[in-house]
């Protein structure tokens, strides 16, 4: 939209580089041409602003393909308005000297023209192709034949509009039609997913029996090993066992041989000290035999001496002798009481010896 400024009755317009400003002054062309500014009067002043750029018209309709089915077609036309003088000569680009506002609707116009003439080359084109095919290749003969039609439509030039690009982006059926066409696909991706997973459990199986198989022959070796150390542990044990007997026979006679000779060596020094033993004790006997013969005859002599003393002795010398005799073996006596009885008669006992 142009911007237009006040100032004491005037009017200033100043339009964008992309919009096409065309002013009439009482039926004669003043201004012509795009981001224009210039100074006007609006009671005498016919303006139109006619947009120059590329512009995107998205449009979306339904279509009938050859079998009865109902599509919908997304689409993008890319436009320009190549001559502004035609366009605004064909269509009411007019606008108001005061507000820079369009009188009319002209790119609604344009809408509806580019909207209708693509509408009507995509049904054509779609009305003659089943809906397998539409949805396989429809994108790219719809795209092609609405380019074409556009191309070839002589109201557009005679409008000043120029096709820049076509564009389609989908054809979609109605969503129970989607939804049975995509059964078979989503069955069939199924069926290879079933299959993939069938596949990979019988792999995993086969794998898991490799793996027992492994297993198990790991463990029959396993046990055959364990069998052959079985039987090396029985021989080795067995040798051992045999090489202990024979060393503990050979430990046993060698042991018996030095019992026989230690008892051979003992038998000897036993009779050897018996026979020593039985020497002492002879010439020892002898020897005491000798020895109580002579205190034998020491004594007798002796006692026949004595005898022949006590012979000769008198009788008050025997008693004297028996009492000291006596004295030497009565026990240790302290004191002695002797009574007057006593006394008196031990007394005329000794006067009576004396007097004898």
């Amino acid at each position: 939209m142009a911007d237009i400024t006040r100032r004491f009755g005037w009017r200033h317009l100043r339009g964008a580089p992309t919009a096409h400003i065309r002013h009439h002054r009482a039926g004669h062309l003043v201004h012509d041409g795009p981001g224009l500014s210039f100074w006007y009067r609006s009671l005498t002043a016919a303006l139109s602003e006619i947009p120059v750029d590329d512009r995107e018209l998205a449009m979306t309709f339904h279509a009938r393909t050859h079998d009865f089915q109902d599509v919908s077609v997304q689409a993008t036309v890319t436009y320009r308005i190549s001559d502004p003088g035609i366009a605004a000569a064909r269509l009411d680009f007019s606008i108001d000297p005061d507000t820079g506002v369009w009188r009319g609707a002209p790119l609604e116009h344009l809408s509806t023209l580019l909207t209708e003439t693509a509408q009507q080359h995509a049904l054509d084109v779609l009305a003659r192709t089943p809906l397998s095919e539409a949805l396989a290749d429809g994108v790219a003969a719809v795209r092609e034949r609405v380019a074409a039609g556009l191309g070839a439509e002589p109201r557009l030039p005679a409008t000043g509009i120029e096709v820049v690009a076509v564009r389609v982006m989908a054809l979609r059926p109605e969503p129970e039609v989607e939804r049975a066409l995509r059964t078979p696909a989503r069955e069939q991706i199924q069926q290879e997913a079933d299959r993939a997973t069938y596949e990979r459990r019988a792999v995993a199986v086969e794998r898991e029996r490799a793996i027992a198989e492994n297993e198990l022959a790991s463990r029959i070796e396993l046990a055959r090993r364990e069998e052959q150390l079985v039987e090396q542990r029985g021989t080795n044990t067995r040798r051992e066992a045999q090489e202990q007997a024979a060393a503990d026979a050979v430990r046993a006679e060698a042991e018996a041989a030095r019992t026989v000779r230690l008892a051979d060596a003992e038998a000897t020094r036993s009779v050897r000290l018996a026979e020593a033993e039985a020497r002492r004790t002879v010439a020892l006997g002898e020897a005491e035999a000798r020895a109580a013969r002579e205190v034998g005859g020491a004594r007798a002599e002796a006692q026949a001496a004595w005898l022949r003393v006590h012979a000769d002795a008198d009788v008050a010398t025997l008693h004297a002798l028996t009492a000291t005799r006596l004295a030497e073996n009565l026990p240790h006596i302290d004191s002695v009481t002797v009574s007057p009885d006593v006394l008196t008669g031990l007394l005329a006992r000794l006067g009576n010896g004396e007097r004898a």
